[in-house]
């Protein structure tokens, strides 16, 4: 089931860039990893920052508006070896088309049209941590300290690690222990 979201921030973590997806109501963020530019892109976007020439992102814009063609929402909704997909949907007249992107594409237009985003909601299981962390993460590096982390807290991101590591080598039956063990300690 698509549960709707919204981009919490774009932060750096030890895989790179990532942006932080989090469903409204929720506790839990989805980091999905993406490119410097796009990253970029999407804080432009963010930012409300008016660039003297279109990104291009905003090409795309300019040409979808040009042939009365409107951006109705993304869809993230599915993550596969590692890889997040991502729909955007788009409205033109009574017409309704379904475009594959990448999700730092279509997260850096939906930033751009103010659109709604949705996440598949087992995503956010399999894939979310706790929003707390990356708040405190962010906390420490604009005031650039470090606060005391408690042993649960510790637990729980080496435990997310050890997910990801089972996920990507296809360990399912590991990755439901681990599932189980981070459920227990949230």
């Amino acid at each position: 089931m698509l549960i709707e979201a919204e981009i919490w921030t774009v932060a750096r973590t030890d895989k790179g860039n990532a942006v932080i997806v989090k469903p409204l109501q929720s506790d839990r963020a989805v980091p999905i990893i993406i490119g410097q530019l796009e990253a970029q892109s999407i804080l432009v976007a963010l930012s409300r920052t008016t660039m003297p020439r279109p990104l291009t992102h905003d090409l795309f814009l300019n040409v979808l508006e040009q042939v009365g063609v409107q951006v109705e929402r993304v869809e993230i909704y599915e993550l596969r070896d590692g890889t997040f997909y991502a729909h955007l949907l788009l409205v033109e007249g009574e017409k309704r088309h379904t475009i594959d992107a990448r999700p730092s594409d279509a997260l850096g237009i939906a930033a751009r049209v103010q659109c709604d985003i949705y996440i598949e909601e087992a995503l956010v299981e399999e894939a979310g941590i706790a929003a707390s962390l990356v708040s405190e993460a962010e906390q420490e590096a604009e005031e650039g300290t470090e606060s005391p982390v408690d042993e649960t807290e510790l637990e729980l991101t080496r435990l997310e690690k050890e997910l990801n590591k089972a996920l990507e080598e296809e360990n399912y039956e590991e990755a439901a222990r681990i599932r189980d063990r981070i459920k227990e300690l949230s």
